[in-house]
């Protein structure tokens, strides 16, 4: 079978421990982009394993377990918070009083078109509000201000691929990183717009970026602190926790993170309030 762009492969240099999509081939070389984490790599043509269509079946069937498995843990999350604050405002409040939400506006900006709509179908699974757009990690910079003037968002998620090579330098040297550097610069241009981490939260990254500059740049939550992949779908959980945490509350980020399907070693982040914010009284309009 010839090998064509988008065609799910893996590598045999690396025992085939990742599944890739197929980006671009030039030559000899093949761009792939992870299929479910986060990671860009080159691989020659001949390093590549085309995926057979009985073992993609039994991937997706797997990586759909774990997804769910994700899902649910943050719905039995956001019910305990909900349980709770519902028995608050029955012990302050009349009960024929209805309260209202402020809905938390996302803006979602993304390097790679497929988790970019897989990301929006899952925020919008969990009831959230998101502006998406694909913009190329090299054009995040140059995007960013006009996406926060059009949007005026609580939240900005800038994400795409990333990847740590080891021959272009040490860890701690942002050159040797294919789009840490976009993300940072990204960020820059972001927190410049509010200083206040509380204001716009920021999550920044993607597999094995370099999570310190992140935070330094201003990001309240970023990858990687082990320099390993992460999932495409983590982003939306580590949002959606900050969505749904009431305003007084301070967001523990052991809490954010339990319902990744990375956890510590791929994401971290800045203690941050949560954004959830009710009124009253409900004002029926129709």
């Amino acid at each position: 079978m010839k090998l064509t762009t988008g065609m799910l492969v893996t590598r045999y240099s690396y025992e085939h421990d990742i599944v890739f999509r197929v980006k671009n081939i030039s030559n000899e070389t093949v761009l792939l982009h992870g299929e479910d984490l986060r990671i860009e790599a080159d691989a020659p043509i001949d390093d590549v394993r085309i995926l057979p269509e009985e073992d993609i079946r039994e991937r997706q069937e797997e990586i759909k377990e774990k997804e769910e498995y994700s899902y649910r843990l943050f719905r039995q999350d956001y019910q305990l918070m909900k349980d709770k604050k519902d028995i608050e405002h029955k012990k302050k409040e009349p009960r024929n009083v209805q309260r209202f939400q402020l809905p938390v506006k996302v803006l979602h900006l993304d390097g790679d078109r497929l988790y970019l709509k897989k990301c929006i179908e899952l925020y919008q699974r969990l009831g959230l509000q998101v502006h998406g757009a694909y913009v190329p990690e090299s054009d995040l910079p140059f995007e960013m201000q006009k996406y926060i003037e059009k949007i005026q968002p609580d939240i900005i998620v800038i994400t795409g691929h990333d990847a740590y090579s080891e021959s272009k330098g040490s860890k701690k040297e942002l050159s040797a990183y294919r789009n840490t550097k976009h993300f940072v610069e990204a960020v820059r241009i972001a927190r410049n717009w509010t200083s206040h981490l509380d204001q716009l939260v920021i999550f920044a990254g993607a597999c094995q970026s370099h999570f310190e500059s992140l935070i330094r740049a201003g990001a309240n939550f970023a990858s990687s602190p082990d320099r390993v992949n992460i999932h495409a779908l983590d982003p939306v959980y580590v949002v959606a926790k900050v969505a749904y945490t009431p305003f007084m509350d301070k967001i523990n980020v052991y809490e954010v993170l339990k319902n990744t399907m990375t956890g510590e070693k791929g994401l971290g982040g800045m203690e941050t309030k949560g954004l959830f914010r009710t009124g009253l009284p409900y004002v029926d309009t129709k």
